[in-house]
């Protein structure tokens, strides 16, 4: 599973807009798309929206540049008068979780470790 983050710098005063187009929900079908996970965070500057799944970037090129998802497209062109300059790709180069109890039994030696990605 790869996690990829897309990162843009908001417009000054572009927050209020940006928690509104999230409030219309996400413009396609996520459980046909292979994405795994979802999450979005904004803050005043910026909005982070992170993807998780297998080959998960090619995931979001697909959709990105598939002409036959017009609220996608409709959503994206939204967002770009809102966003200052071009978003930037960002990859996971670290992962730390809490082991479950599961993985304690399961992985004798490693329990409190954590796990760490590349």
């Amino acid at each position: 599973m790869e996690r990829l983050a897309i990162v843009a710098h908001l417009k000054e005063g572009s927050e209020a807009r940006a928690n509104a187009l999230l409030d219309q929900g996400v413009p396609f079908d996520l459980a046909e798309t292979g994405i795994a996970r979802h999450n979005i965070y904004v803050s005043a500057s910026e909005v982070v929206f992170v993807f998780e799944g297998h080959e998960v970037e090619w995931i979001i090129d697909r959709l990105i540049d598939e002409p036959f998802h017009p609220k996608l497209q409709g959503a994206l062109d939204e967002w770009r008068s809102i966003v200052d300059g071009m978003p930037r790709i960002s990859r996971e180069r670290f992962t730390w979780e809490l082991p479950s109890k599961h993985d304690a039994v399961t992985l004798s030696g490693v329990a409190g470790q954590g796990r760490r990605s590349r």
